[in-house]
This record gives C-alpha cells, structure tokens and sequence, in this order.
C-alpha cells in the first residue's frame, strides 16, 4: 500500500475536466481531477456519485441553484439529477462512481 497525492496527480494531468482513476474500492471507481475557472455542462447518471472537494472550491448547479462546496467538504448526487459546474470553480476534485 502507497499513499496518494490527490492534488500532485490532479495538478499533472495534461487537462482540467478531464479524470484519471486512481483507484477501485467496494466496486466504485475513484477518479481525480483539475478543476478550472470554465464551467463543466450538464450531466446525469444512472448512479449515485459522490463530489469531493479535495482543495479550491466547487460551484455545483442543479435545479437552477448554485450551490458552493468548500475543500473538505463532500456532495452525493443522486442517479437522475442533472448537474454541472458553474464558472468559477477550482482546484481537485475526487469523485467516486461505478
């Protein structure tokens, strides 16, 4: 077992939006990724994802409200529900899906 640097890997990906996975556990993937200043469009799943603001700040939208999930805090977005990423957000992000 090795620790992972969440942000040194996030920093050394050759684009922001755009996640490697770090890892699997208990059947979901665990990916990381850059967040920049654009906005990311909006997406739904089939699944459950978990959001993990590892540094900066994320400016989730849904339902036409933008809501600001700090570093160390976490949001579960529930399979079915449009979201996005308002302008304005960044530094790493974790997210953990299937």
């Amino acid at each position: 077992m090795q620790p992972t640097h969440l942000p040194d890997i996030a920093r050394a990906l050759p684009k922001a939006w755009h996640s490697t996975i770090v890892g699997r556990a208990a059947g979901s993937q665990v990916k990381v990724l850059r967040m920049d200043d654009r906005a990311y469009p909006d997406e739904v799943h089939d699944f459950d994802e978990a959001l993990l603001v590892i540094d900066g700040c994320m400016l989730l939208e849904s339902k036409g409200q933008v809501q600001r999930v700090e570093a160390g805090c976490m949001v579960i977005v529930p399979a079915g529900l449009p979201h996005a990423v308002a302008p304005g957000s960044h530094g790493t992000l974790v997210i953990i899906d299937r």
